[in-house]
């Protein structure tokens, strides 16, 4: 059985539709589906594209009201990909720009087999960076982010990206843990990806690369810099970080309660 493709679409420039539109009969060969979320303003400033996705049976759309966070435009995509699964299907959590990058990069064939060799019983799974994926991004982005996966690894003992690109879970499971999923901002994949530590598998993956200088067409070094020296940069991801570690030691603290009642 093809697992199912969840994507957020959230593209007000224009640069992801065209991709989308470039890669959609490989996208066919992976998946059964590929269930995207579109808001009414996105409507409007991509009426053509928009349109095209109605046209084929391939895509389902899940329409989302405007002004909504974007943690809760999420939940609501997860929760409808996982209404559309069975129970033992896979569906795949991910964003168009890292799939553009990995199928149109040298990384497709192996993004491809990645894909199609993913069993059952490796569920869930998150793919992460590898070290030479990690090498690519903005030392700022590796560093922050490197906080959280630190803390999950000392007080969990397991080694857990709070910022994942591309987590892979069954129906029943994504159906089980979204209920429990409360965050309207980014850092909900970080309460996911809580509510799923237990029993998370991982897999180190090179088509993870950085897929910014990609979609924007600019040069690699020069962004790179550029997000490095950036102070607004850093700040945006320092404020996902710091609430992603009080999640964490939130639950620390709760499982630490559960197993040392008072009496």
């Amino acid at each position: 059985m093809k697992p199912i493709l969840a994507m957020p679409m959230f593209d007000p420039k224009g640069n992801l539709f065209p991709h989308l539109k470039k890669i959609t009969v490989q996208l066919k060969g992976l998946f059964k589906t590929a269930v995207i979320s579109i808001s009414p303003s996105m409507q409007e400033a991509q009426k053509e594209y928009v349109h095209w996705c109605k046209g084929d049976p391939f895509f389902h759309i899940v329409y989302l009201p405007d002004q909504l966070p974007v943690g809760k435009e999420f939940a609501i995509l997860y929760q409808r990909a996982a209404e559309r699964a069975s129970p033992d299907q896979g569906i795949h959590l991910a964003y168009i720009d890292r799939v553009a990058f990995a199928l149109q990069s040298d990384y497709a064939a192996q993004f491809q087999s990645d894909i199609r060799e993913l069993k059952a019983e490796s569920l869930p799974l998150c793919f992460e960076r590898s070290p030479t994926a990690w090498e690519t991004h903005p030392q700022n982005y590796h560093a922050l982010e490197g906080m959280a996966t630190k803390a999950g690894e000392l007080l969990f003992g397991k080694r857990l990206d709070f910022g994942w690109c591309h987590l892979v879970v069954q129906g029943k499971e994504l159906r089980r843990i979204m209920p429990h999923v409360h965050s309207s901002g980014i850092d909900m994949v970080a309460e996911m990806m809580l509510l799923l530590k237990n029993d998370i598998q991982n897999k180190e993956v090179d088509w993870l690369a950085w897929e910014d200088p990609f979609i924007e067409g600019t040069d690699a070094a020069e962004l790179k810099a550029e997000r490095e020296k950036s102070r607004d940069e850093t700040q945006k991801r320092l404020s996902y970080v710091v609430s992603a570690l009080q999640m964490i030691s939130d639950a620390a603290n709760s499982e630490r309660r559960i197993q040392c009642p008072t009496v």
